[in-house]
């Protein structure tokens, strides 16, 4: 099946995610800069709430269960090398961040999917998040390497994710 796709860049649900991420570290000493790891675990959890709750795709790109669990190359690629994805010491991030940040949160069902994830998830560790990814069933039964089939992720989110949460 043919999904349709709320954003066709995975890197500007990445900016919503660095823009929060961001502002929470402005207002409390006691938040940490988001990581690439966490923000693929996140990424995989707006892909799973968005094809379970409205049926299409947050961004088109293939999620891949890597040895670290659910992966998505182009965040990979761009963020290579770097732990933390967001300068804690910068005073603003870039503008191009912020203005994926404010188009996402203007369309209802983009900022219902991210904001919930991020309510939800967004508290956890990157290293928590790694262990339960690996618990949930779209990771194990993917081939390491090899990309999470879309109806798996939907499936499992529709039977176990939305229907034991608030989501």
């Amino acid at each position: 099946m043919e999904y349709e796709v709320f954003t066709n860049d995975v890197l500007k649900v990445v900016n919503w995610f660095r823009v929060k991420n961001f502002s929470d570290m402005k207002l409390d000493d006691n938040v940490e800069p988001i990581t690439q790891m966490k923000v693929m675990k996140l990424l995989y959890y707006v892909q799973g709430v968005s094809l379970a709750a409205y049926e299409k795709k947050m961004f088109p790109d293939d999620i891949v269960a890597w040895k670290y669990g659910p992966a998505i190359s182009k965040v990979h690629s761009k963020y290579h090398g770097m732990r933390a994805i967001v300068d804690e010491s910068a005073d603003t991030l870039e503008e191009c961040a912020l203005k994926d940040y404010n188009e996402l949160e203007n369309q209802p069902d983009i900022s219902t999917v991210v904001n919930s994830v991020y309510e939800t998830y967004g508290d956890m560790s990157a290293s928590d998040l790694l262990k339960q990814t690996h618990k949930e069933l779209p990771w194990q039964k993917t081939e390491q390497s090899s990309p999470i089939s879309i109806d798996l992720i939907k499936n499992y989110f529709k039977e176990e994710i939305l229907s034991e949460s608030t989501i």
